[in-house]
């Protein structure tokens, strides 16, 4: 049993990118499903299936690699954690790098980045944040 599953997923994909593996197996459940389709739609994975292996449900990413196998992600970092919560407001959103990485926020209408959370006025937990 893990005790924070959001770390879990963001360790394997940083050790999967680093490593230069093709995909990365992780345990599926619908936050990291929803944290995984807005890395797909920002750019910083390929592609998201999910199977399953020994009875349990299996998220398989595929990585995205650009310029001659550099990964797309170079950096993920866990910003609240289950000893310490970070909450908030829609004003108080810091960019991760000038705006060259994102945050991804929990908030009230669901899981979201901060362009889209500032953008609508929300704000929420800050889960983590990714370059």
């Amino acid at each position: 049993m893990l005790t924070d599953p959001i770390s879990d997923l963001l360790v394997r994909l940083r050790n999967g990118s680093q490593r230069r593996h093709d995909t990365v197996s992780v345990p599926a459940s619908k936050l990291k499903r929803a944290i995984l389709e807005l890395l797909k739609q920002e750019g910083y994975v390929h592609d998201i299936a999910e199977t399953v292996q020994d009875g349990h449900p299996v998220f398989t990413v595929q990585m995205r690699y650009v310029n001659e196998g550099q990964p797309m992600i170079t950096g993920l970092q866990r910003i609240s954690k289950p000893g310490r919560r970070v909450y908030v407001g829609s004003k108080d959103i810091a960019k991760v790098r000038n705006g060259i990485g994102m945050a991804i926020l929990s908030t009230s209408k669901g899981i979201m980045t901060d362009q889209e959370s500032r953008k609508n006025g929300l704000g929420g937990e800050v889960l983590c944040s990714v370059w």
